[in-house]
């Protein structure tokens, strides 16, 4: 079994219904059994749970993207909406996406940072891990982390350094991201038993489909070039990154039958 731990098939900006119908299909048709749709603010989170519901082995998050905070619509963060809508957020496994994106000219680095530490707080009081976004700022991640040491979670996408990944593997308990962004570049690489693998769908498909749209199939496909790169089994890299998953989200076996 695969799992796809981080994708935006939800979303009808990218989907249509039809067309994420046919990407479940084919999905299952590639082994990829449990897929988690991914927040990225209040709406869009709705719109993943609702997503969630109508499909087995489907889950979702709840989160609000650090670019947010650049949006001019954008009046800050109150948990009230979360609390009173608790009730109905059934396959909810994380907080997430959230964290903070120094990537792009004009971020509010004092309002993402407000807006993070809301966001982990939120994970605290619910007791769920956090799928964290950090780019180009682990500057400011690792202090923030430590005022909050009960999280758990994994750095999505990791796209820095052999440094901050060392950190990430020695300072804390957090799992990472991989995708398809690893099959066409230098990245460094987790160890097997610290890694998620996900897809971003529709972003970084990895080769052979570069610049194509991506879909939760291609986890078949990032396996197989994590195990050709390990030099261990398909069947141990599928084993062992879903356990992961299945344990930092709390969707090991039939613990969700919705």
């Amino acid at each position: 079994m695969l799992i796809d731990s981080h994708c935006h098939l939800h979303d009808p900006q990218f989907f249509s219904a039809e067309e994420a119908e046919t990407c479940i299909k084919r999905a299952h048709e590639a082994g990829v059994e449990k897929i988690v749709c991914i927040g990225t603010d209040p709406q869009d989170s709705l719109v993943a749970r609702d997503f969630a519901m109508k499909h087995e082995g489907v889950y979702w998050t709840y989160g609000v993207h650090p670019e947010e905070t650049s949006q001019e619509s954008f009046s800050g963060f109150s948990s009230d909406e979360f609390d009173e809508q608790k009730n109905t957020f059934k396959k909810l496994v994380a907080i997430g996406e959230v964290g903070l994106d120094y990537h792009y000219e004009g971020y509010k680095r004092d309002a993402q940072i407000k807006l993070f530490e809301q966001m982990l707080q939120l994970a605290t009081d619910n007791n769920l891990p956090v799928s964290f976004h950090i780019r180009e700022a682990f500057v400011d991640f690792f202090p923030i982390i430590e005022n909050f040491p009960k999280i758990r979670g994994v750095v999505h996408s990791f796209t820095d350094s052999k440094k901050v990944l060392r950190r990430i593997l020695n300072e804390t308990d957090f799992y990472v991201g991989v995708n398809g962004l690893a099959t066409y570049s230098t990245l460094p690489l987790p160890p097997l038993e610290r890694v998620l693998l996900e897809t971003d769908a529709p972003f970084l498909a990895p080769i052979p489909y570069r610049g194509n749209t991506n879909e939760p199939a291609y986890i078949a496909d990032i396996a197989n070039w994590l195990a050709e790169k390990l030099g261990i089994s398909r069947e141990e890299v599928a084993l062992v990154t879903s356990v992961n998953v299945e344990k930092l989200y709390n969707i090991g076996g039939d613990h969700y039958k919705h």
